[in-house]
């Protein structure tokens, strides 16, 4: 160990706070300057913690296109619990339906007829209706992926504010698809194929309400791209931001920089009426 002022060797076992060649007190005589190290590290990390705030405020209520946008993310998952469509099997001894939506994979997965499924589109008096249910079913778990997927890039949104933009507005555009496509299958079918007394086929508007969820979200996306996303940053923040990571890469040296490292006109008022303030409390 060394003494911060002479540089004289000053052995472990010497636990004197004086220095033993110059007679400074090395606690003290350190402790502005781990103070100042502290203070400039202090700046740069709020800086940057005052970006990511930034970032999180415009993508989720930075106006009311964002807020919207939130609203319709929420609610195009609560839309999966109506029904698209379906096939209903009126069986000897056995009855059991494959519905689309939650609750119709549910009761599926109970009755157990959604392993039976394979066996039905074999069947040649069941295979049209069995295949319309599949087909739901199928539309419903790819929409619930894509509704996870868009919760996921919508709660990291603030990473990259643009990029996550155009992603959920292209998932939003492929849910559109997709649910129409779960909606127009079990209609069709229902139009051209009459139900007999062992199967029918069935269709809901919950596949055209999520066509909907997703198109809104669609338009809400594109418009925030159209209109910018940029969130407004404090003056210097940016440059904050830089240099604590040149900081934290030891190409910059805390003690080399000043003491506030930047300080704009208005921080520069602030912290002079913050002291003034102190002065007048403690005389």
């Amino acid at each position: 160990m060394k003494c911060p002022k002479c540089g004289g060797e000053i052995p472990f076992y010497d636990i004197r706070p004086n220095c033993k060649h110059c007679g400074v007190n090395i606690y003290y005589y350190s402790q502005d300057a781990l103070l100042a190290r502290d203070a400039k590290r202090t700046e740069l990390e709020a800086g940057a913690a005052r970006m990511v705030v930034a970032r999180i405020k415009a993508s989720f209520i930075g106006g009311g296109l964002q807020i919207a946008r939130m609203v319709f993310v929420l609610v195009s998952v609560a839309a999966l619990l109506l029904p698209f469509g379906g096939a209903a099997f009126h069986l000897p001894f056995y009855e059991g339906s494959l519905s689309s939506g939650l609750i119709g994979l549910i009761q599926a997965i109970q009755s157990g007829l959604l392993l039976k499924a394979p066996q039905l589109l074999q069947s040649a008096l069941l295979s049209k209706q069995a295949l319309v249910g599949v087909l739901d079913l199928s539309c419903m778990l790819i929409i619930a992926v894509i509704d996870v997927a868009m919760i996921v890039i919508y709660l990291l949104s603030f990473f990259n504010l643009k990029r996550s933009t155009k992603r959920m507005r292209n998932l939003a555009l492929a849910g559109v698809i997709v649910s129409l496509l779960g909606f127009i299958v079990p209609l069709v079918m229902k139009l051209t194929t009459p139900d007999n007394e062992i199967a029918s086929v069935s269709f809901g508007f919950g596949g055209l309400l999520c066509a909907a969820m997703f198109l809104v979200q669609y338009l809400l996306n594109r418009a925030i791209l159209k209109k910018g996303i940029e969130p407004t940053y404090r003056e210097f923040d940016p440059k904050r931001r830089d240099l604590l990571k040149q900081v934290r890469a030891g190409l910059v040296d805390l003690d080399d920089l000043s003491l506030p490292v930047f300080e704009s006109e208005e921080e520069h008022k602030a912290r002079m009426q913050a002291l003034e303030n102190t002065v007048k409390e403690e005389g």
